[in-house]
């Protein structure tokens, strides 16, 4: 996978910068171990962990292994913490984000997320579903920014259900806001009509603070990739979207250097299979953030090999798998835990800017992919299949054999 070429510390305040030299104590590796890393750590942080339900707890264990192993290679140390959330914390207080597990996110240094929900809550009131635990854990970490990699590995090409010429050397990034828009707008709520007909009615609302602030980030994210930024909405139907595209327009005077263009959402859907390579980093609203971001995602062939990160203008930053929680193979060692380790780097990287450790983390992974094992989401023929354990076992090995070359 290519590497995000964002410099975080232009981006947003939060993202912090450690210039200190790692002490490591160079030993061969030993594949199987991970005892080898740093005498002396030089940088500490805290991070919270929040495992939630189906395989969230499975994949969740893996990142953690691959997280503390290449982090004590570079001198890095890090408290864990682990706190209930979704239908885990439903079960176990009845909510779905108890207080505790907010306040234990805020105050650490990252936030890294399994997966939430199952259909056990399914039919519970919305104030009682595990999702409603993850909308409030974004708004009370101010979390405005959420970015979605959508990379075609080579070596999962015929993964894809697009064809190879199609899907191969696919690389985008979708910017999505994710505290606006119409998940959060009022009025919102049940009614009933003239007719006497009960009505569900929600407010897509966008106030131009929110458009300018997500609009910088993903100019600055353009910048550090290809050069080329697209803006998604829907213009020519939603005032909302006339707002957002003239702030856009607007805030691209401060980028001459980003190439800017605009695309209606039906449009960006329907291209997004007929031709994604014309893609570099696209931006839009939460809504359809919420939907073309899944759909970039399977063009790589599977949810199970993305990542995402959320971030705000301050504070700790919520690292997770775009994938579900998948309760259908839950407990099964089944769940591919790339995404997760993946998006474990991207909390090195964004969250933390320790982006030494966070390129063994990408390096292991593909490491692994070229040594052919493979979880059932992305297996063919002439791999490896193994479970969600062994991958985690082989990406530690990769991890600890030094492999430094970047994805």
């Amino acid at each position: 996978m290519a590497s995000l070429q964002l410099n975080s510390k232009s981006l947003i305040a939060p993202f912090r910068h450690n210039n200190n030299a790692s002490l490591l104590k160079q030993c061969p590796p030993r594949l199987g171990s991970i005892r080898c890393g740093a005498t002396t750590p030089t940088r500490r942080y805290s991070i919270t962990l929040l495992p939630g339900d189906g395989i969230g707890p499975e994949v969740i264990s893996v990142a953690k292994g691959v997280l503390s192993l290449a982090a004590s290679l570079e001198g890095i140390e890090f408290g864990f913490q682990e706190m209930p959330m979704g239908g885990a914390a439903l079960d176990l207080t009845g909510v779905p984000l108890p207080d505790e597990t907010l306040s234990a996110a805020r105050q650490s240094d990252a936030v890294l997320l399994g997966a939430i929900g199952g259909y056990k809550w399914d039919n519970n009131e919305k104030h009682l579903k595990p999702e409603t635990g993850l909308l409030q854990l974004r708004e009370g970490l101010k979390v405005f920014a959420n970015l979605r990699p959508a990379t075609v590995l080579p070596q999962l090409v015929d993964a894809s259900t697009l064809k190879k010429e199609v899907a191969e050397g696919v690389d985008l990034l979708v910017v999505r806001e994710l505290t606006g828009g119409i998940y959060f707008g009022k009025p919102r709520g049940f009614s009933s009509n003239q007719n006497g007909e009960e009505i569900g009615f929600n407010t897509e609302v966008y106030a131009t603070s929110e458009i300018d602030r997500i609009a910088r980030v993903a100019f600055e994210t353009a910048r550090k990739r290809r050069g080329n930024l697209c803006s998604v909405d829907k213009a020519n139907v939603l005032e909302a979207s006339m707002l957002w595209r003239r702030r856009v327009t607007a805030i691209a005077l401060e980028y001459p250097d980003v190439e800017l263009t605009h695309m209606y959402v039906d449009n960006a859907a329907m291209q997004l299979v007929r031709n994604p390579k014309q893609f570099d980093t696209i931006v839009t609203n939460n809504i359809f953030g919420d939907i073309l971001s899944d759909e970039a995602s399977m063009i790589t062939g599977s949810i199970g090999m993305l990542a995402s990160a959320s971030l705000g203008e301050k504070g700790p930053g919520l690292f997770e798998p775009i994938h579900g929680s998948a309760p259908d193979i839950a407990g099964q060692d089944k769940a591919n835990p790339l995404a997760t380790v993946l998006s474990a780097a991207m909390l090195l990287k964004y969250g933390l800017g320790e982006k030494n450790a966070a390129e063994r983390i990408e390096a292991a992974v593909l490491d692994t992919l070229n040594r052919g094992f493979r979880t059932g989401d992305i297996y063919s023929d002439g791999n490896t299949l193994v479970g969600c354990k062994q991958m985690g076992e082989e990406v530690l090995k990769s991890v600890e054999s030094e492999v430094l070359d970047p994805l």
